[in-house]
């Protein structure tokens, strides 16, 4: 997958929430403040000030003069992924985002998958990843999933090599479940010569696919079998001060709300060196911990009760963890079997991939408003 880009770089953190209402609330604060009051709001940064005009993002509707001149309408909240299985929503708005990569924006619809490089392995979303995750590299390098970001010739050569179409997804999902970090910190994904490892890789990798993307999209969610299905014992009636697990009676307490049966497994996983559902439940309450140190800005503003919507995200979260860690032990025991050799690829013209395969495609089928209302020419 030769095209890469890092993910969109926010600048300030209260551009996303965990849920939209929040963002419009926030819009709403910055939009009527006034000039010293709206640039402390607004935390400017590098080229990002209220005094700032910005392009409106491929796809997003939102007003292009200088927020301070002209906010305009509050854009519709996007859903996105901010952290390692972590999604939330953002205000699309390039006047507000430090580093919008309008790239992936121009490739992002419901046909387009995302492959994440994180430290412990690789993850697809179906949302745009921003802020702190890793190296992001769609699938397909085109709008209506065309043109796939694969080295040009890969697909048409494995389909020789294993006796079958070999589709971009199927490439995806080898990877999911093949690559392994290598010495300089990228990853290397081993080509096989055996189709019988190709079709033993190809059936985990899809697997992992399912599960990592939660039933996006259009899809049906996985679920853990009956017994081991987690439901909601208690209700959440208080804000909760944390999360507490109790592992003889596999119980996730919120409170005074509870969760069970939770896998130990789903407790324990990690990412980027934190467990998940505690990194989760920290996102959450982030807001509640800036209004506690008397912070007057957009951070702190954030639902003053738990909404029941993030306890149903909960529970497809835990079921998430759950699925993945029981798949871990045969990820980790994949063998690739005997490498196809790099100088098989070379042979063949798939590698070294072309200059033009490592950038972004020209996307010129609509137009794109540029600052103050002028149409932007790429």
């Amino acid at each position: 997958m030769p095209w890469a880009v890092r993910p969109p770089r926010l600048g300030r953190e209260w551009v996303a929430a965990p849920d939209p209402a929040t963002l419009r609330a926030r819009w709403t604060a910055l939009a009527a403040a006034e000039g010293a009051e709206q640039e402390r709001l607004f935390r400017p940064a590098r080229g990002r000030t209220p005094a700032t005009g910005a392009a409106a993002l491929p796809g997003q509707r939102s007003a292009t003069a200088p927020f301070a001149v002209a906010p305009g309408p509050c854009p519709q909240p996007v859903r996105v992924l901010c952290a390692p299985f972590d999604e939330q929503w953002l205000l699309p708005d390039q006047r507000l985002i430090d580093a919008a990569r309008p790239e992936l924006w121009r490739v992002l619809d419901g046909h387009q998958l995302f492959l994440v490089e994180t430290p412990e392995q690789p993850s697809v979303t179906a949302h745009l990843p921003v802020g702190r995750v890793g190296l992001v590299r769609p699938l397909y390098r085109r709008p209506g999933g065309a043109e796939p970001n694969l080295a040009p010739g890969l697909v048409a050569l494995l389909g020789e090599r294993y006796g079958g179409p070999v589709s971009a997804q199927d490439v995806l999902c080898w990877a999911l479940a093949a690559a392994r970090p290598g010495p300089r910190g990228a990853y290397e994904v081993p080509l096989t010569t055996d189709p019988e490892c190709w079709r033993a890789g190809l059936e985990l990798g899809h697997r992992l696919l399912t599960v990592q993307l939660r039933g996006a999209p259009g899809g049906d969610a996985p679920r853990l079998p009956g017994g081991r299905r987690p439901y909601v014992r208690s209700a959440v009636t208080a804000w909760p001060g944390g999360l507490a697990y109790d592992p003889e009676t596999e119980t996730l307490n919120l409170g005074d709300g509870s969760i069970s049966p939770v896998p130990e497994g789903a407790w324990r996983y990690e990412a980027q060196g934190a467990r998940v559902l505690e990194a989760w439940f920290a996102a959450r309450a982030a807001h509640r911990v800036a209004r506690a140190q008397g912070l007057e800005a957009l951070e702190a503003l954030g639902p003053a009760e738990w909404p029941q919507a993030w306890t149903s995200e909960l529970l497809s979260l835990v079921t998430t963890l759950a699925l993945l860690a029981d798949l871990a032990p045969r990820r980790a025991a994949f063998e690739p079997g005997p490498p196809l050799p790099a100088a098989g690829l070379e042979a063949a013209g798939v590698l070294p991939a072309p200059r033009w395969a490592r950038r972004p495609a020209s996307v010129l089928d609509h137009r794109e408003e540029g600052p103050g209302g002028q149409f932007a020419l790429l």
